[in-house]
């Protein structure tokens, strides 16, 4: 990471530096001669015939490298380099137009996204004739080109003075170049992430499809992060990118146009024009080879629905449905009860999980890099579920009643059920990760209808069982009778739910370390908890306790919070996750293995405990060379979320193997004890550290 920093200010400065010369060059002829020549990479100007009065006359601009190693660079060379800067001694009233580029290759070094051309390659350059179309025949046309010719390793500044003549092979080159598209674009800048609606006909195939922006700066100190992850999508006869920006937002200087190049693979694309204009996203869908094979809706609504069904045994949700348990006991042979608490338990957690669900897709919508369990990240959201759950572990314990709650055990309330619902799914969404990646990976880009219908889905399937219960006699007749075994399954039931506090305990500790577990003992030990008892007894008193609760958990929510835990040690020694650490991983050459984790998300945990961290894993990946990075998604982090996005992902855990050279491999979100010692393993190309096996 040192190397490339080092590396990025380097070239900046040299950058700096030719530019610099090139002002200096400027104000004569006679300043504007070679100084460093083209000996690496030479470069000829032809002309296309004789110009005519009033037409547009082609020039080409040839660049040859003295070697395969020399390569040079796009108008816009990304995080490193420098483009073409060229000057034509013009008659007056003629006019040059902006040089037109060959689609670039992308090099990443060290992290660092070049924009690059190999081998010979041709710019081509549009001239506006004036009215003496005659001027060029007493004296030839010339000019001065600076430029960069650079290798892996070095990069030397080159400058040529131009004489033009005729010849060069102008059919081949004007096919070479990216042809403009005849429809005009839009583009956006939405909080993080800059847009772009490119018109390209529905059945184009697009391979690999790549954006080259030619502005290298989007207004008010935004910029395009060149190494970033794009994201593409399809609507209709528009594909829409999605690209992360770097620097602050474009503010009151945003730019009036925006032009590029859209490239396809294999030297292939072609070049766009856009202005300002909104870009709604409903209807699109995801342009990956994953979104392609993505299967029908009924098939992504099932899943959903067998999600929801089996959250009803996961440990995130068992403490809350005690709560659903309670109440069904307590309805006894009451079937009208019993059908009422049911319904409202149901559109409880079905509202909830399309609540969220709709949060999500106008947060993504708006620019905001979120994913499932969002909420999870936000320590104000966790402080006040630590204090509603401390509450409830007091109710069971029998510190205090309040008549008409479903977590009162007494009474029945439609209004405590519906409560149950929501609160059991708003807790449920960290474990739905192994069973409802694909569908919820799609419910985040498929039309908000479509995206409503899956997330509903899963609601309904959680609430299934106790809505089958309420309905069907039979099966509620073989429930137990109330009875003063009730009090007790209410007093035993405590303790499931004070393990859910000591977890959502150790949650806020990793949030916002000491001060904040204190600051939420104190809202809900000795403050909420308090509150409640005396409201409970109806007394004034409790009503001035709970409003201090809400006044000081707002509080403690709007100030920032600075994180005292440090990252979770671990047997693999991972680097922290970044586009330019895996990126440098990649180009050492050795296996790469990746982890999205979070500390709110128990199917992370488990797979930690069962495959991560453990001492077979750590000695196959050392005998590898297999390099480690772990991201940590615990707080909202927006280039992880980018990147999840990037993989078809809604949330964690993804864990990704990237063998030497090879793309990514995605595993799957329940990891055995031998699946990654089994990949480290497995034999390696030659040249690899381990390969010799």
């Amino acid at each position: 990471m040192i190397e490339a920093r080092i590396l990025r200010e380097f070239r900046a400065a040299l950058a700096l530096l030719l530019m610099a010369l090139s002002v200096l060059a400027a104000p004569g002829l006679r300043a504007q001669e070679p100084r460093f020549g083209d000996e690496n990479m030479a470069v000829s100007l032809f002309v296309d015939g004789a110009p005519q009065a009033g037409e547009e006359w082609m020039l080409a601009l040839r660049f040859r490298p003295s070697a395969p190693e020399w390569h040079g660079y796009y108008a816009n060379p990304g995080d490193a380099g420098q483009g073409m800067d060229l000057t034509l001694d013009l008659p007056d009233g003629w006019t040059m137009g902006e040089p037109i580029y060959p689609v670039p290759k992308r090099l990443v070094i060290a992290g660092l996204m070049n924009h690059i051309y190999e081998g010979d390659y041709t710019v081509l350059v549009q001239v506006r004739v004036g009215a003496d179309a005659d001027a060029l025949a007493r004296a030839p046309l010339t000019g001065f080109v600076s430029y960069l010719a650079c290798t892996d390793r070095i990069c030397v500044p080159q400058d040529a003075r131009l004489e033009a003549r005729q010849g060069g092979d102008f059919a081949r080159w004007r096919a070479e170049v990216a042809p403009l598209l005849d429809r005009e674009g839009g583009f956006e800048l939405v909080g993080e992430t800059l847009r772009i609606a490119i018109p390209l006909p529905a059945d184009l195939a697009l391979g690999d499809p790549h954006v080259f922006v030619r502005e290298d700066d989007l207004g008010g100190g935004a910029r395009v992060d060149y190494a970033a992850s794009q994201r593409f999508l399809r609507k209709g006869n528009l594909l829409v990118a999605e690209i992360p920006l770097a620097g602050a937002g474009p503010g009151e200087g945003g730019i009036a146009n925006l032009s590029g190049i859209i490239g396809f693979g294999d030297g292939q694309g072609l070049r766009f024009e856009a202005t300002p204009q909104a870009i709604p996203l409903d209807g699109a869908r995801p342009l990956t080879s994953d979104a392609a094979a993505l299967p029908s809706l009924w098939l992504l609504l099932l899943a959903s629905f067998a999600g929801g069904l089996i959250l009803n045994i996961m440990p995130c949700v068992f403490p809350i449905l005690s709560l659903k348990a309670l109440a069904l006991a307590r309805a006894g042979g009451d079937e009208t009860a019993a059908r009422r608490d049911a319904l409202a338990y149901t559109a409880g957690v079905v509202l909830a999980c399309a609540g969220l669900g709709a949060l999500v897709m106008v947060l993504r919508a708006g620019g905001q890099q979120v994913g499932w369990a969002f909420q999870l990240q936000e320590p104000g959201v966790v402080l006040a579920l630590f204090a509603l759950t401390a509450a409830i572990t007091a109710n069971f314990s029998g510190l205090f009643e309040l008549p008409g709650f479903a977590i009162s055990g007494r009474g029945s309330s439609t209004g405590g059920s519906f409560a149950t619902g929501l609160l059991a799914a708003f807790v449920a969404t960290p474990c739905t990760g192994p069973f409802m990646a694909l569908a919820l990976g799609a419910a985040l880009v498929l039309a908000p209808m479509e995206g409503m219908a899956i997330f509903a889905a899963l609601g309904f399937g959680l609430a299934l069982p106790f809505l089958v219960i309420g309905f069907v006699p039979a099966i509620r007749r073989r429930l137990p009778r109330p009875g003063p075994w009730l009090e007790r399954f209410r007093r035993w039931m405590a303790l499931p739910m004070g393990l859910t506090v000591a977890a959502l305990a150790w949650l806020v500790w990793r949030l916002g370390g000491w001060s904040f577990l204190a600051l939420a003992v104190l809202v809900a030990g000795l403050v909420v908890v308090g509150a409640i008892v005396l409201l409970g007894r109806r007394s004034r008193l409790g009503w001035a306790a709970l409003v201090a609760a809400l006044v000081l958990g707002w509080w403690s929510a709007a100030q920032p919070i600075a994180r005292e835990a440090s990252a979770t040690e671990s047997l693999l020694d991972p680097e922290p996750f970044s586009q330019a650490a895996l990126a440098e991983a990649r180009a050492s050459g050795r296996p790469v293995f990746v982890w999205f984790t979070a500390d709110w998300c128990v199917t992370c945990k488990v797979n930690e405990s069962v495959a991560i961290e453990r001492e077979a894993t750590r000695a196959a990946f050392d005998e590898a060379g297999v390099v480690s990075l772990r991201g940590d998604w615990t707080r909202r982090d927006e280039a992880i979320a980018s990147f999840l996005a990037d993989q078809g992902a809604a949330g964690v855990p993804l864990y990704l193997w990237y063998p030497p050279g090879g793309e990514a491999r995605q595993l799957p979100q329940v990891l055995t004890p031998e699946t990654l010692p089994d990949l480290a393993r497995a034999p390696q190309p030659a040249g690899v550290p381990g390969s010799d096996r």
